[in-house]
């Protein structure tokens, strides 16, 4: 085997036509090794290890275990057995007795885990450079940011170390690596898979994500991990469904909320709105109450719950520069700001509200730009929290979204879309999806 299959059904009917999983664990330590990027992986189990869970797979039955041999990298802030847990930061290195029951769900249906992936430390951030190893490649165009906080898990799927893999999203982190390396990034309603076992950046809002090529898969590994865990005080009960017809009626920013630096984002936007499937009707929205909720998660007293998630667990000065000046930032706030912004983001999810009437879902760029390795260089900060500009307000108004990849920017690089709907709407977003990947390849 030289190339990793493109899907799950491709891969199980190798496996029906006699392909061995230790071949595909074989195929895929040679392509890593072939790529001689140190950034990926963080912890990755030895050959001994691998041949242990190929192993253990019982026989062959993909109706019985859907995710039958299928690789998997998990983002080494979400606990798996055997492997360390770090979140990026050394300090805190731990040994988890258990696997998160995200994983363990996997496992159960036959995953193979390939091991722990790179990330901005503590998941606290959208580039994917604020890590104390060396920063993960994107698989597009190496010169730029591979996006995070899921920058490892991105680029496993992207470069074929993994068919899927997991990553978190609490402010977009399972969305932007994906638009900027051309996957798909599921999102799922807050509280459908369960987050215990992962490492907490903001727990009210942190949600475990997938990385995929396709909506399908993504769908695929999504169904099999979710479900309430009474284990869990932030597992809330979901009926996900199974996808069926495409949404039509979409809403998208007005010429005021559509953020887009340079004329190749813009180009690839209009590329994308030029090339939705037939039949789909769209709809300008008011989009200014979601983009000040947006920036409430870091420009005001919401970082502080980062502080109370992980601010305790290392000593400062074993923090990376931006996680330790950003979780500092909380100290400025006090809890009468906490719940004066408790009581802004109500009005605001109210001033939504509008918004929501005669569509289906919203529409809109998944990252308004792209940054260079050297913008970040310059500028840590700015170029990070303009790449949440659609991201940060979705876990904060309880909503769900998909990331696919859209048409190509005219230079070749990558430029996503994400769809947005409320809690519960999760297989609507996938069927809308997936028809939205089939009329941008057409």
């Amino acid at each position: 085997m030289t190339a990793l299959p493109a899907s799950i059904a491709a891969l199980h009917a190798a496996y029906a036509g006699g392909l061995a999983p230790g071949a595909v664990i074989a195929a895929l330590e040679a392509r890593h090794q072939a790529l001689g990027d140190p950034g990926i992986y963080l912890h990755r189990p030895t050959a001994e290890a691998m041949a242990a869970s190929v192993a253990a797979l019982p026989p062959f039955d993909p109706a019985r275990y859907p995710l039958w041999g299928v690789p998997v990298a998990v983002k080494d802030n979400i606990d798996v057995a055997g492997m360390p847990t770090t979140a990026a930061c050394p300090a805190h290195a731990y040994s988890p007795a258990e696997s998160a029951p995200a994983v363990a769900r996997l496992v159960a249906a036959g995953a193979i885990i390939t091991g722990k992936t790179n990330l901005d430390q503590f998941a606290t951030g959208l580039v994917g450079v604020r890590t104390p190893h060396p920063v993960p490649r994107n698989a597009c165009a190496p010169d730029r940011v591979p996006g995070g906080s899921s920058s490892g898990s991105a680029v496993a799927v992207a470069q074929g170390l993994a068919l899927l893999s997991l990553g978190t999203d609490t402010a977009g982190s399972g969305r932007v690596p994906a638009a900027l390396n051309g996957l798909v990034g599921l999102k799922p309603s807050v509280g459908a898979i369960p987050s215990r076992g992962v490492v907490p950046a903001c727990p009210s809002l942190d949600c475990i994500s997938v990385f995929a090529r396709s909506v399908a898969d993504a769908w695929a590994c999504y169904g099999v991990m979710a479900g309430a865990d009474d284990r869990d005080p932030w597992s809330r009960p979901i009926e996900l469904g199974t996808p069926g017809a495409a949404l039509t009626r979409l809403g998208i920013p007005r010429a005021q909320e559509l953020h887009l630096d340079g004329p190749a984002q813009r180009a690839a936007w209009e590329a994308a709105l030029a090339r939705l499937p037939a039949g789909v009707t769209l709809v300008e929205r008011d989009l200014s109450p979601f983009l000040e909720v947006a920036r409430l998660l870091y420009e005001g007293a919401f970082v502080a719950e980062r502080d109370a998630a992980f601010g305790a667990l290392v000593a400062p000065e074993a923090m990376h520069p931006v996680t330790r000046r950003i979780v500092a930032g909380a100290a400025r706030f006090s809890a009468t700001d906490a719940f004066r912004g408790l009581h802004r983001l109500a009005e605001l999810r109210l001033a939504t509200r509008p918004a929501w009437e005669g569509i289906e879902a919203l529409l809109v760029p998944t990252a308004p730009n792209f940054p260079t390795l050297a913008e970040l260089e310059a500028d840590p900060i700015g170029p990070n929290a303009r790449l949440g500009t659609y991201t940060n307000f979705v876990n904060l108004l309880d909503l769900a979204a998909l990331a696919v990849p859209a048409p190509l920017r005219p230079d070749g690089l990558p430029f996503g879309v994400t769809l947005i709907g409320p809690r519960g709407h999760d297989a609507a977003l996938a069927a809308t999806g997936t028809a939205l990947m089939e009329g941008f390849a057409a």
